[in-house]
């Protein structure tokens, strides 16, 4: 199944999630359609641990064979496998570049990496999903510091968390752990992600 590209802040409410962080796309708290507001069946065991397993895959915009793919490498971590999960996940080079502010979405970041606009230890990468390690240091390429949307993203930066440290001058930053797990989403449930993948 490919990555899902249709109308984002549906799904967001369908989810009951912001998606992109902003909050903008759940300005209202029931689902869409006609009958959004009087959906109140009860979900069962395995459609709860479906829907949060649909919140974290969608918060990242990985499709399915690439979500199963890092939950089997988070499973053969030491550690505990759900934390080990996130931890992957927000290791991601597109994650990183959205959380140290260079992008204003998700999405957005998937894009500039894509396009080959950021450099990692200097070194040129464009795989949204590449693995990015503790002490590693992300900057923008040479041409691309006159980029208006990565300007306009920094200038609106409201939070940096406390596993990176960004130099403004230099516009590059570093990440410099792992996250402990109060510094990833609150909102996910990762225990019902890793029950629904060990039925």
């Amino acid at each position: 199944m490919s990555r899902y590209t249709g109308p984002r802040h549906k799904l967001a409410r369908r989810l009951g999630i912001s998606l992109d962080g902003t909050g903008k796309d759940i300005k209202r708290n029931f689902p869409p359609g006609q009958h959004g507001h009087n959906n109140r069946r009860k979900l069962s065991e395995y459609g709860i641990q479906l829907q949060e397993k649909q919140k974290l895959r969608h918060m990242f915009g990985l499709n399915e064979k690439q979500f199963r793919r890092t939950f089997d490498n988070a499973s053969k971590m030491a550690g505990v496998v759900g934390e080990n999960f996130m931890k992957l996940l927000e290791s991601r080079l597109d994650n990183l570049v959205y959380r140290m502010g260079f992008a204003p979405t998700r999405p957005a970041a998937r894009q500039l990496v894509n396009h080959g606009h950021f450099l990692v230890n200097g070194k040129k990468v464009n795989i949204p999903s590449y693995r990015v390690q503790p002490g590693d240091v992300i900057s923008i390429r040479e041409k691309s510091r006159g980029l208006q949307l990565i300007k306009d993203s920094l200038e609106s930066r409201t939070f940096l968390p406390n596993y990176v440290t960004f130099n403004d001058a230099a516009a590059e930053g570093t990440f410099t752990r792992l996250p402990d797990r109060e510094e990833m989403p609150a909102e996910i449930n990762e225990v019902l992600i890793v029950e629904f993948y060990s039925r």
